[in-house]
């Protein structure tokens, strides 16, 4: 049984046509094989390892829903968890320092859905406090004794960050003292510095002894930073999620290129033990990984991320450094949205009415209806089926009791609450139809 409050985030995500944030587990379908490796691999990152997958998945086989499902899974665990979308303009791969900057932006904990990042550095100064106190060499109500004592661990606890990037310490250090002073002002400014963000003043900079803006290699070190800080602070570590990888294909060669390296760098800096407590997840199309603008253009990023995927998927390797979402199949469309409607009726104000009315047989004619109005593509369905399904069917039912979808309600699919490629799909009569 999942609460009124995350009832109402799906129900309300999906009335909208997007991805909930939260309760993905209630109606996640076709993910289960992957769960208990997942589970393995978070486990020893928990134990200070590091790890990485890539995903694989056609337009509308759930790559997104796959990331926030395994995000969702993960804050469950004790870690924190990050989505970035990768773009040319915002956030291309090869400029750390946009990816890190969003990866704040979105930072998510249990407790947290986003902007968890200056609550986190809260409580781990609360932590060192309470390490020190432990100690017995400092009075409670000695502040000046607490204050000096827990820069000294602090201090320790990031020495090895603070060889590459000094930065990072000082801020921290300038940052707790302004908010012991109460120094509002000077304490916002530099948690928007150490989250990445341009345009801090220069005052405040000079304040902390730090010049310019962060750039990618100080990003680098900084999430190694934010890796210390999330152990110390009793998470498991972190989980990132870089989404539409396979934007790289249609930026520019010198971008492209670029980008490519900097995921195989990724790659071998986790191999490699530099992120300890990062789990990083991909995602992308088979036309990323397998076709000439992808992967395959950096030979050494193809050999790592390879796997042989000729047998039948049912007996794929989830413990592969790559591995595939199969598309939505009609059972697949009917069984989500036979739950969606079961979580629906769990808060509405007529529950057998829900169900007698929106029972699995009408269900299934939608979804069978949606998907023809696509061309027969279930891949690309469930967004637009979904959103039919709650804003067009059951809140009308919940709403108007004569309302019967059988009678008074007749599917119409227009290209303005269409995607690209819902809108491709629902176009294309023939092969020849079909935009490359």
């Amino acid at each position: 049984m999942i609460s009124a409050a995350k009832r109402e985030d799906i129900i309300g995500a999906l009335r909208r046509g997007t991805v909930p944030g939260s309760g993905l587990d209630a109606f996640a379908v076709g993910v289960d094989a992957f769960g208990p490796v997942l589970d393995e691999e978070l486990e020893r990152v928990a134990a200070g390892r590091s790890a990485f997958k890539a995903v694989r998945g056609e337009y509308g086989s759930g790559k997104t829903f796959f990331g926030r499902w395994f995000q969702e899974r993960a804050r469950s665990r004790g870690f924190a968890a990050s989505e970035v979308q990768i773009n040319e303009t915002e956030t291309p791969l090869h400029r750390l320092e946009t990816v890190y900057r969003r990866l704040v932006e979105r930072f998510g904990t249990a407790d947290t859905a986003s902007g968890a990042f200056r609550h986190v550095i809260d409580g781990w100064f609360f932590a060192l406090e309470q390490d020190v106190l432990a100690e017995g060499s400092v009075d409670a109500n000695d502040e000046a004794g607490l204050l000096a004592r827990t820069d000294a661990l602090m201090e320790a606890r990031l020495a090895t960050i603070s060889k590459a990037a000094p930065a990072f310490s000082a801020v921290l250090r300038t940052y707790r003292q302004a908010v012991a002073r109460g120094d509002a002002s000077l304490a916002d400014g530099l948690i928007s510095w150490l989250a990445g963000q341009p345009n801090v003043a220069a005052s405040i900079k000079r304040a902390a002894g730090i010049k310019g803006d962060l750039d990618h290699f100080g990003a680098a070190n900084f999430l190694a930073g934010l890796l210390v800080i999330l152990r110390d602070s009793g998470y498991a570590g972190l989980v990132l999620v870089l989404d539409e990888v396979e934007t790289l294909q249609r930026m520019r060669a010198d971008t492209r290129e670029r980008g490519l390296n900097a995921l195989r760098q990724w790659i071998d800096d986790i191999d490699a033990g530099r992120y300890p407590g990062l789990y990083l997840l991909i995602t992308g199309t088979p036309a990323f990984y397998d076709g000439p603008q992808g992967i395959q253009r950096l030979v050494p990023l193809a050999q790592r991320l390879h796997v042989d995927f000729a047998t039948e998927a049912r007996f794929d390797n989830p413990r592969a450094a790559q591995i595939r979402l199969s598309p939505f199949n009609h059972e697949a469309l009917v069984e989500v949205g036979c739950r969606v409607r079961d979580i629906y009726a769990s808060g509405a104000g007529d529950v057998r009415r829900i169900a007698d009315v929106v029972d699995d047989g009408y269900v299934e004619s939608l979804a069978r209806a949606v998907a023809g109005g696509l061309g027969g593509k279930v891949g690309v369905a469930p967004r637009l089926f979904l959103k039919k399904l709650v804003a067009d069917v059951l809140d009308r039912v919940d709403l108007h009791a004569e309302f019967d979808p059988r009678r008074h309600y007749q599917l119409t699919l227009t290209e303005t609450e269409m995607s690209a490629n819902e809108r491709a799909a629902a176009n294309a009569n023939s092969v020849d139809d079909v935009e490359l």
